[in-house]
């Protein structure tokens, strides 16, 4: 079995990428609100715990603890000025998780920030720092995750600054938070179409809402006939709140994620795995569901 991302794509495997990093760290110890960022120096033995968690649930693929690492979303952080060495070090910490198997996916979140007409970010600024970002993670993953995106033109300076450094495989990745449309108004279709042309290997679809909607998303990919693979990484639902603690939780079950990710698969994607909410028994769950089809 061939080991790259590319290549194992290109033998026809169903790749399954992890689960959730943010809910998961909370539920150790992350303060809600606090950056997961931040425990790559100041708790790390727990983020590669989680991911080694991952790995032994049967992920093909992990990511980074990287999703707010550029240097505008860290401004606010005691770590703004080191976020090179902070993507470099999240890197270190997942191939000690990886193992020899694994495949490890840089992630590439937004910026926090809507870019200009609609917020304070220049185009190029946006660029500068994604660029500075997947040149941090490129010394050590398989492929870089521009994840969570909403706004065309952001997801595509992610894309033109990874490639200003970089030649490893891109995955673009939309959060569908309005049924089948971002926050934005994006639908599939103009996502298909946009990165079709720019030198990307994947696109599709994580976090979002429910499990259903996320099927329509996949569905819709599909019909655009990009050429590209798809990606489905959805939330294990949507949150409720304790009203004791404060915190969100996810009712979605290992084993309805895993009917999904058959679903997802049979729809057409080729990478399957979980958001927000998703535990190494989900990621299991869908390993056991999909690697037979």
């Amino acid at each position: 079995m061939t080991n790259s991302f590319s290549d194992r794509l290109r033998a026809g495997e169903i790749l399954v990428a992890d689960g959730a990093t943010g809910t998961n760290l909370q539920a150790v110890g992350l303060p809600p609100g606090a950056s997961p960022e931040e425990w790559v120096f100041d708790q790390p033995d727990r983020i590669r715990a989680l991911q080694r968690s991952f790995v032994e649930a049967g992920s093909d693929l992990i990511l980074t603890c990287t999703f707010g690492g550029t240097r505008i979303r860290l401004k606010e952080s005691r770590y703004a000025e080191r976020a090179a060495e902070l993507n470099r070090r999240a890197v270190d910490l997942a191939r000690e998780a990886a193992g020899a198997r694994t495949l490890v996916g840089g992630s590439m979140g937004p910026l926090g920030s809507l870019l200009k007409p609609f917020g304070p970010i220049e185009y190029a600024e946006a660029v500068a720092v994604y660029a500075e970002q997947a040149q941090a993670l490129s010394a050590g993953v398989d492929v870089l995750v521009i994840e969570t995106h909403f706004a065309l033109e952001e997801a595509q300076a992610a894309v033109e600054g990874a490639r200003q450094v970089s030649q490893l495989p891109l995955v673009v990745s939309f959060s569908y938070d309005r049924g089948v449309r971002t926050m934005m108004g994006v639908k599939p279709a103009q996502v298909a179409e946009k990165f079709k042309s720019l030198d990307v290997t994947a696109i599709g679809a994580n976090c979002g809402t429910t499990l259903e909607n996320m099927e329509k998303i996949v569905q819709e990919y599909t019909a655009a006939n990009s050429g590209l693979i798809l990606w489905a990484k959805p939330n294990a639902g949507l949150p409720s709140v304790d009203t004791a603690t404060g915190r969100s939780f996810y009712s979605v079950t290992p084993e309805q994620m895993a009917e999904f990710a058959k679903r997802y698969v049979e729809a057409g994607a080729r990478i399957v795995g979980g958001c927000c909410g998703s535990a190494p028994a989900h990621v299991r769950a869908i390993a056991q569901a999909v690697k037979g089809l």
